[in-house]
């Protein structure tokens, strides 16, 4: 577990200075490039350890992390373990609000199950 959350520290740390330096394009390309990586059975990770990992990291990060970077970090995570997932950003109007979580087969796994009912879905990556 401590390799995961390692793992996942680094990662919120990559999004964090794409997300200073960069443009949101580049946060996206990022993000869309990554393949899923085949893992075999013996490697294969449960995605609910992967978003343990990925909470355990957000509690040791040094600054708030943002539902961007987090979820960005955690599609990534997710990916490079064998899992299919993907980024998925949704707006409200009023009040304006957006936010971003991960979906695994539909399903929304970083977040509240009833996204989709709070927030219009603008990007799946």
């Amino acid at each position: 577990m401590k390799r995961l959350v390692f793992e996942s520290w680094l990662l919120l740390l990559r999004f964090e200075w794409i997300m200073r330096f960069n443009e949101f394009k580049q946060l996206y390309r990022v993000v869309q490039e990554e393949p899923v990586r085949r893992a075999s059975l013996a490697r294969l990770t449960h995605k609910d350890d992967l978003c343990r990992a990925m909470d355990y990291a957000c509690v040791f990060y040094a600054k708030r992390v943002f539902c961007l970077q987090r979820s960005a970090a955690t599609t990534l995570l997710l990916r490079r373990h064998g899992i299919d997932a993907e980024l998925v950003i949704g707006a409200k109007l009023l009040p304006f609000r957006s936010h971003a979580w991960v979906e695994v087969n539909g399903q929304v796994i970083n977040d509240r199950p009833y996204m989709h009912t709070i927030y219009q879905v603008l990007e799946r990556c």
